[in-house]
Parts: structure tokens; C-alpha cells; sequence
């Protein structure tokens, strides 16, 4: 397994491979790998000749300076996960060789419509300027591949495939399931600062969406609504953000049982966790 840590190295290697017929997977991430990123890695590797992962912790993306000073960083663990996943390439670049020392300057964003204003957006002020700018410069970096996404961050995926989309970048985008902890949890960087009783009591998060999902056929988008809702506040260590039955495209809240995705986010503590399915 290679490592690189500047995008002149990872486009000469890449780059070369490329021009002997090699296709490459992509999968990006801010390192505190877990098996949910893990799986990411074995389906790039089923589907590809070689498979590169990136480890960078974004800054841009971070609209509460503690969180993004809080977020693990541990490449020792992660790269030894990598290499035994079968992962080819590692680019690890420090922030100044993503931004060049001025990351106000280098963001960058796209017109996301309702995909800017609701959910994570709104309650993330900024975010998706920075996701946009780092998932771009990360494509640039990487060049022609496929590139695998988690369904956990929901918002992400489907503000990464207008990216695609509006700026005709050559990245084919591979949506991969929520891998869960075997209470339902979704596995999730963040959880490893989760304290015990908070681990604990992170499962209503799951517990609500699997309810909401039992009870779809029979209950009114209200009903399920005030079901979610008693679940979590049954939990007193959860915060509750928002719980929304949404469209999966714009990701407005559904009058109606069609096209729906379910989204929650919630703080434990400090600590910000989200969640989603889909209930049909």
C-alpha cells in the first residue's frame, strides 16, 4: 500500500495506471475509520483494479470550530484497517496542500436549491460550501474513477451528485449502504467519543427510525411524526435536532407516503450524531 501525501505524486501514479487501462475506486473519508468505511474499501475493491482512499479532515466543513478540533485523528489505526482491506493507494495531504494556506479564499459552491436550506443545511451553516469544496478538489486530485458514498450522510450524497452532475465531473458515484453496530446503531466516526451511558442511549436514534418504518403503511406522516418524537424524548440524554420524513430527492418534508426518506440528527452531550432510512 503506497502512500501519498501531494497531488502531483497521486496524479503521476494514478494517472499512469490509468493509461495502461486500470480503473481505480475512490473512496474519501476523514480517517477514524470504522467498518462502515471498511465495506466502502472491499466494494471499491470488487469493482475496481485498484482501490485509493483519502484521509483528510476538512476544515472548511466544520461550522463549530470544537468539533473539527475534537474530531479523532488516528492514522495509526486507520492505515493498517486500510491495507488489510486491500486498499492499493492512501492520500493522507496536510491542509495547506489542499488550500495553499487560505482556505476562505478556495471555497467554492454550487446553486443546491432545497438541498441548501433544509436539514443538515440549516443547521450546518457553511457546510456544504465546504463539502462541495473538498469533494471537487479531492475529484481533481483523483481524477476518472468511481467514487463510494455512504447512505448515512444522506444530504452529502445527494449534494455530491449535483456536484457531479452541474460540473460534468468524469466520477461515477456509488451509493453503499448504512453499516450498523448489532443494537442498530449506525456506525459513525463520532461514536467513538460517545461516553458509555451516551453510547447507550445513542440506539433511540435507530430505535425511532425502525419504528417509524414498522408502522409506514399504517400510520399518517403526523402520526409517524409524534410516534418518532415520543420515542426519542423518552431518552433524556438525547437532544433531538430534527426528525423528518422527507423527499429523497429535494429532501422537503412529504405531505405524502412516496419518494421518502427518513432523517434524524440529534446531540448527545456535544457530540452531533445523524441517521437515516428509507422506509420502502
Amino acid at each position: 500500500m503506497q502512500i501519498f501525501n501531494t497531488v502531483a505524486e497521486l496524479q503521476n501514479s494514478l494517472n499512469a495506471l490509468r493509461n495502461s487501462g486500470k480503473t481505480i475506486g475512490f473512496v474519501p473519508t476523514m480517517g477514524a475509520l470504522h467498518a462502515g468505511h471498511i465495506s466502502l474499501v472491499k466494494k471499491a475493491k470488487e469493482e475496481n483494479d485498484y482501490v485509493l482512499t483519502s484521509i483528510f479532515v476538512n476544515p472548511t466543513q466544520f461550522n463549530n470550530p470544537d468539533d473539527l478540533a475534537k474530531y479523532p485523528r488516528i492514522p495509526a489505526q486507520d492505515l493498517p484497517m486500510l491495507e488489510n482491506a486491500g486498499c492499493d493507494f492512501v492520500f493522507m495531504p496536510a491542509v495547506d496542500e489542499m488550500y495553499h494556506g487560505n482556505t476562505v479564499s478556495d471555497r467554492r459552491n454550487i446553486q443546491l436549491g432545497s438541498l441548501g436550506e433544509v436539514l443538515e443545511a440549516k443547521h450546518r451553516p457553511g457546510h456544504f460550501d465546504g463539502v462541495i469544496t473538498i469533494v471537487r478538489k479531492l475529484f481533481e486530485a483523483s481524477g476518472r474513477s468511481k467514487a463510494y458514498f455512504g447512505l448515512k450522510d444522506f444530504q452529502q450524497l445527494a449534494v455530491v451528485r449535483l456536484l457531479v452532475k452541474s460540473e460534468n465531473i468524469p466520477v461515477e458515484i456509488i451509493p453503499c449502504p448504512i453499516v450498523r453496530e448489532e443494537d442498530g446503531l449506525a456506525m459513525s466516526s463520532r461514536n467513538m467519543r460517545l461516553t458509555a451511558d451516551q453510547r447507550k442511549a445513542a440506539t433511540i436514534l435507530s430505535k425511532a427510525l425502525f419504528e417509524v418504518k414498522s408502522h409506514w403503511e399504517s400510520e399518517s406522516i403526523a402520526e409517524l411524526n409524534a410516534r418518532a418524537e415520543k420515542i426519542i424524548a423518552t431518552e433524556s440524554a438525547v437532544r433531538l435536532e430534527y426528525f423528518s420524513i422527507a423527499d429523497r430527492d429535494t429532501l422537503l418534508p412529504l405531505t405524502e407516503k412516496k419518494n421518502a426518506v427518513i432523517c434524524i440528527a440529534a446531540y448527545l452531550g456535544d457530540i452531533r450524531l445523524i441517521d437515516n432510512i428509507l422506509p420502502e
